[in-house]
């Protein structure tokens, strides 16, 4: 199936769950956030507009639907020149979505969408709500929410450019044509230098790709065109980097509960690599139906070919007020698995930092698809596991990670595990795992634990005191290949390779992998 196809199959999934979802009594379907609204009206109008498409609906009924809910999502914007939200949206629209206070979060993306959305379709839409539309797109331009200098390089700022770009060309203004341009120059050229420093950041990695995957589809600027594909393949051979199917390895800078401890956002992995089947859930739906750009050909062919195992490491540079701090991040990738995290502890927003894990591929929806150890910290709660503390130390090496937590870092809470479904042995202080039928894992603690089996995982929660934890992941090829031929062998070859926890007091423990590899975690207590 080819990129076009899967976002036509998105395009449809979506307008179907759109016209059977019922509308609320303020007009509109949701009012957890403003901007589900405008997509689930984006992909209904957009499908009914489609005559290729197979749908179980009246295109013209669906239309008149989609049409109502853009006018009513409209009449939400502050159109108040003197207001400070002038040109914004309301983002939360509980209980009362017209008394909503406006929010300065859903313009930076879905104004830069509103006007591709009026680019393709406007023609087709009712003359009211063509009007309306225009004016939306000319309040969000006066507003100058974009009109910001770069500073941090994140995904905030990623749009303002974006929309530089956009608005400036839809409006004639030079000027900010060109601010914008220079914006993008900059930015390009700071993260092929220093790296992103929203490293595995999710969401907002995608909100990247949708503003300058958008710019590139509206600008007519050669050179202006040139430099958004260098954007574009920049970041997209980042993300082939972590990819192993339909999962992102690696650390996380920040990441929303339906990515960590499962991968859930993947509509646009779905479009550019399609070798998984997309869940039932889609948590964020954005515009991966309606923009895509096709990955450099070299990322994308090794992002879907991993029968060669390889090692990513990456230096991040995060600016603070007392200057930069570089952060050193890794990822071993392999084709069941990958084992990846940053060396350094860094309190990013929020104190979602997601350190270590293992990930494997999206092959079964019904579990989380991570497995990963940490301490509690600032923000924590029970099932919520993306708050860690400030403490603890970590090793990486190809299929093995070491992590130290003393107790006197963190927050009076015990060390938490994740680990996904699969067939578990357990044991005071070791588990043994055979996860997806093509994976085995050993589990070692310095201290024991009690395990609570869930509905898609398993949780682990360790006793009271400074605690360690050693993985150990393997593919059954890699365990054949050493002559492990079944899951009782593996276990009976780990038994007799329990880690020398015996210094981890003082900071030390060493571990030699089934592979041969001597690992070890030194650190100053």
């Amino acid at each position: 199936m080819s990129m076009a196809s899967r976002k036509q199959e998105i395009v449809r999934r979506i307008a179907l769950l759109a016209h059977e979802q019922p509308v609320l009594g303020s007009g509109l379907w949701f009012h957890t956030d403003v901007r589900n609204n405008f997509y689930y009206a984006s992909y209904l109008f957009a499908a009914a507009a489609n005559p290729d498409l197979q749908l179980s609906f009246d295109r013209t009924e669906a239309q008149a639907k989609a049409c109502r809910i853009f006018t009513e999502l409209l009449e939400l914007q502050d159109r108040d020149p003197h207001s400070g939200t002038y040109g914004h949206w309301p983002l939360h629209l509980h209980p009362v979505p017209r008394e909503a206070e406006p929010n300065s979060l859903p313009v930076e993306l879905m104004g830069s969408l509103l006007m591709y959305f009026f680019h393709r379709y406007g023609a087709g839409l009712p003359e009211r709500l063509r009007a309306s539309m225009r004016q939306a797109l000319e309040h969000v331009y006066r507003s100058g929410f974009f009109r910001k200098p770069l500073r941090d390089y994140n995904h905030h700022e990623a749009k303002y450019t974006a929309a530089k770009l956009l608005f400036g060309q839809w409006f004639g203004d030079e000027e900010l044509l060109q601010d914008g341009w220079q914006s993008l120059k900059s930015t390009l050229l700071h993260v092929q230098t220093k790296g992103m420093p929203e490293y595995g950041c999710l969401p907002w990695f995608w909100h990247w790709v949708q503003a300058f995957t958008c710019a590139l589809e509206m600008v007519r600027q050669e050179e202006i065109a040139a430099d958004l594909r260098a954007m574009l393949d920049y970041l997209w051979t980042e993300r082939s980097l972590y990819y192993v199917k339909g999962a992102w390895a690696g650390p996380h800078s920040r990441g929303l509960s339906h990515d960590i401890p499962k991968d859930a956002n993947v509509l646009f992995d779905y479009v550019q690599y399609g070798d998984f089947e997309l869940p039932h859930e889609l948590p964020r739906v954005e515009y991966a139906g309606f923009l895509s750009y096709e990955a450099p050909a070299q990322a994308k062919a090794a992002a879907l070919d991993r029968s060669v195992p390889a090692e990513v490491k990456r230096v991040v540079t995060k600016q603070t007020d007392s200057g930069e701090v570089r952060l050193n991040t890794y990822a071993y990738m392999t084709q069941h698995y990958a084992v990846g995290g940053v060396l350094e502890r860094f309190r990013e927003y929020d104190n979602e930092q997601h350190r270590w894990d293992v990930t494997f591929p999206l092959v079964n929806h019904d579990s989380v698809n991570q497995l990963f150890f940490f301490q509690p910290g600032d923000h924590y709660s029970a099932g919520d596991p993306r708050h860690q503390s400030d403490g603890g130390d970590i090793a990486l090496n190809r299929n093995v990670s070491i992590a130290l937590y003393p107790a006197a870092h963190g927050s009076g809470e015990r060390m938490v595990g994740i680990l996904p479904k699969g067939d578990w042995r357990m044991e005071e202080r070791s588990l043994y795992g055979f996860i997806n039928d093509e994976v085995y894992a050993a589990v070692f603690l310095l201290l024991p634990y009690a395990a609570e089996q869930l509905d898609d995982r398993i949780t682990i929660t360790g006793e009271n005191g400074s605690n360690a934890v050693v993985v150990e992941v393997i593919s059954t090829e890699e365990a054949g290949a050493i002559g492990i031929g079944s899951f009782d062998s593996f276990v009976a070859a780990m038994r007799g390779k329990r880690p020398q926890f015996e210094d981890a007091a003082k900071g030390f423990i060493r571990y030699t992998s089934l592979l041969g590899n001597q690992v070890a975690l030194s650190v100053e207590i």
